[in-house]
């Protein structure tokens, strides 16, 4: 049996049994969950340890930039994690657009200072 026809039929297997078996969108929720937590998990892991690696490049940089820096950071996470909610009015949209071209253009300039002298 050819590998791609093997893995259309496993792909529909599973999709038989999240449709038909009783309790089955409930667990492929749980299962969707807890790949969503192991993926922020491994970025939250792998942000860990660049930050121990570049931790005297981050405290070279000042308060006042860092400051900036880390400030951009929160308004991008939290801008990208409220997406569906800006998005969800005209007004919203265009703070969505302002506040994560605003965190972009924080971040340029402390990378632009940065390397400047």
């Amino acid at each position: 049996m050819n590998t791609t026809v093997r893995n259309v039929l496993i792909v529909l297997v599973i999709a038989a049994l999240v449709a038909l078996v009783q309790g089955g969108v409930t667990a492929a929720n749980v299962a969707i969950q807890a790949v969503t937590l192991l993926f922020l998990g491994t970025i939250v892991w792998f942000l860990s340890l660049a930050y121990r690696e570049r931790r005297l490049s981050l405290y070279s940089l000042g308060d006042g930039r860092r400051a900036m820096l880390y400030v951009a950071l929160g308004v991008g996470t939290l801008t990208l994690t409220a997406t569906s909610r800006l998005w969800a009015t005209p007004a919203g949209s265009v703070a969505w657009l302002v506040l994560l071209a605003g965190a972009a253009y924080a971040l340029f300039a402390v990378v632009w200072s940065a390397r400047k002298y």
